[in-house]
Formats: structure tokens, sequence, C-alpha cells
């Protein structure tokens, strides 16, 4: 597998332990102390810095810094909203597309030498 799709699947996996160190005490911990949250969710990061790091230094092989932040972006929501819909059970909005539609265009722009070779 080459150095693109590693790192790509690295930062997938590293996103959901970020999702879930960002926001899941939001329903597993309402009522714990801010305290208790916070050193839960900085446990849960340690496995996302796992393999973020790893994912970024590979990445950055073959990906300019710009490429790997707009990767991570688009991993992001596509982490984010099934996470958000069936964990956090929030409601789909057109909001969601209309942000995809903007990353998609940060995708664009940022990769299109990659893409089409200029």
């Amino acid at each position: 597998m080459n150095a693109f799709w590693v790192a790509t699947l690295l930062l997938c996996c590293s996103n959901v332990f970020m999702t879930f160190a960002w926001y899941g005490h939001l329903k597993n911990l309402p009522h714990q102390p801010w305290l208790v949250a916070a050193l839960v969710s900085w446990g849960i990061a340690l496995f996302e810095y796992l393999l973020q790091v790893p994912a970024n230094r590979i990445g950055h092989q073959v990906m300019t810094v710009g490429q790997l932040k707009i990767l991570q972006e688009i991993i992001t929501l596509m982490v984010f909203v099934p996470f958000a819909l069936f964990y956090m059970k929030e409601k789909l909005t057109l909001d969601y597309l209309w942000a995809g539609l903007c990353l998609m265009g940060a995708v664009f722009f940022l990769f299109r030498s990659r893409m089409f070779g200029a």
C-alpha cells in the first residue's frame, strides 16, 4: 500500500478516537466535573496521537502540509457526521452538505496539481 493510502487509513482511525475524545464525554459524562471529562478525553486522545503522528509523517512523504490538513478535514467530516447522527442522535441538516461542498472545493484547489499534473 502506498504512503497516501497508509496515511489516509491511519488518519481515519485516529479521527475516530479524536471524535470520541472531543465529544463523547457530552453523552457519557454529562454529570461529571469538566476536569474528569478532560482527563478521560486526554486518555482517549493519546491513542489518536499514536496514529495521527505516524500518519502525518508518512503522508508528508507524498503530500504537502496543506494537502494533509485538508485531507484531515475531509476525514473529520466523514467521521463526525455518522457520529453525530447515530451516536449523539442529532438531526441531519443541510448544513452538513454545505460544509462538505466547501471542503470538496478545498480538496480541488489543494490537490488539483496532483489530479491534473499541473
